[in-house]
């Protein structure tokens, strides 16, 4: 049988091109939705849920958002009752960095308090429903002894320490009154930054500020009344608002972050396995360096 070489290459080129061609139709249909390739400008999500333990998760999104060409706005979905004091003052920090760049809308959902409203307060404009729980401007410090119970189990615990305070806060002793005088000079100056920072970015007079920052909890209504809330809306009004302060005209379209791969502690204990038992680390590894537990934002 006669070959013919011609054809034969022919039928091969003919085939490699319908094979890429179809290859980078999908690659672009898909990239569309959610890719580097698509065009159409969207506001970026991103959630805090729950305790915040770790800063990490969230500043590592908004770095991501914000170097993005694509997103316009960036959305920060915040429900939370707070959390420990540094990663709520590094989200904080970072969003006022994304701001130079983008615009950052805050959407408070069921609870917005302490830490959750600290991270809140950096954005250009805060959303809340009217029955939001907003605030929570205050520090708290709790601190269990113990030492009834390990008499009674026949325990005795024994501290070497080089330095008066080392173990301040010991669960096996009761507190001296230098030791909550230090604790509570601690929590005075934390809560100072705290007041300090949400007058400078809500542009509330700082003894104005200093009368709602006694751990009052607020509802979103009275918020916005007192100038800690900008709008009262939903996540949808929220999400408009985001887009066209980003100068996005047509209609408004939200990108989330991925979602994370499944993991047995995830499926064990829920969504938030992981900064459960982050959280719980943490805890164990206080003491005996440090004794006593972290300021929470509560």
């Amino acid at each position: 049988m006669r070959r013919h070489p011609v054809l034969t290459t022919c039928l091969i080129v003919a085939f490699i091109l319908f094979f890429f061609v179809g290859l980078s139709a999908l690659t672009l249909k898909w990239a569309g939705k959610e890719g580097i390739f698509a065009k159409a400008p969207k506001v970026g999500v991103v959630e805090i849920n729950g305790l915040i333990i770790r800063a990490q998760p969230t500043l590592k999104e908004l770095r991501r958002l914000k170097e993005d060409n694509r997103i316009k706005a960036i959305l920060v979905r915040i429900n939370s009752p707070g959390g420990a004091v540094g990663p709520s003052q590094e989200i904080m920090r970072e969003i006022l960095k994304v701001r130079k760049i983008k615009k950052v809308v805050a959407s408070l959902e069921t609870l917005a308090a302490s830490g959750g409203y600290y991270v809140a307060c950096a954005c250009d404009v805060i959303v809340a429903n009217p029955g939001t729980a907003v605030g929570s401007i205050g520090v708290i410090m709790k601190l269990a002894n113990v030492e009834q119970l390990t008499k009674k189990l026949g325990v005795d615990f024994y501290s070497l320490k080089a330095g008066e305070l080392k173990d301040l806060g010991s669960p096996f002793r009761p507190m001296t009154p230098e030791e909550r005088a230090a604790l509570q000079s601690l929590l005075d100056n934390i809560h100072q930054q705290f007041i300090q920072d949400v007058a400078t970015n809500r542009k509330i007079p700082l003894d104005r500020m200093a009368t709602l920052a006694t751990g009052t909890v607020f509802t979103g209504e009275q918020a916005k009344n007192l100038g800690l809330v900008d709008e009262l809306g939903n996540f949808e009004d929220a999400l408009e608002l985001a887009g066209r302060l980003g100068g996005i005209t047509g209609k408004v379209e939200a990108v989330y972050p991925p979602k994370p791969r499944p993991s047995l502690f995830r499926l064990i204990l829920g969504g938030d396995a992981e900064e459960k038992l982050y959280a719980l680390t943490e805890l164990l590894s206080l003491y005996p360096e440090p004794a006593f537990l972290p300021p929470w934002f509560r």
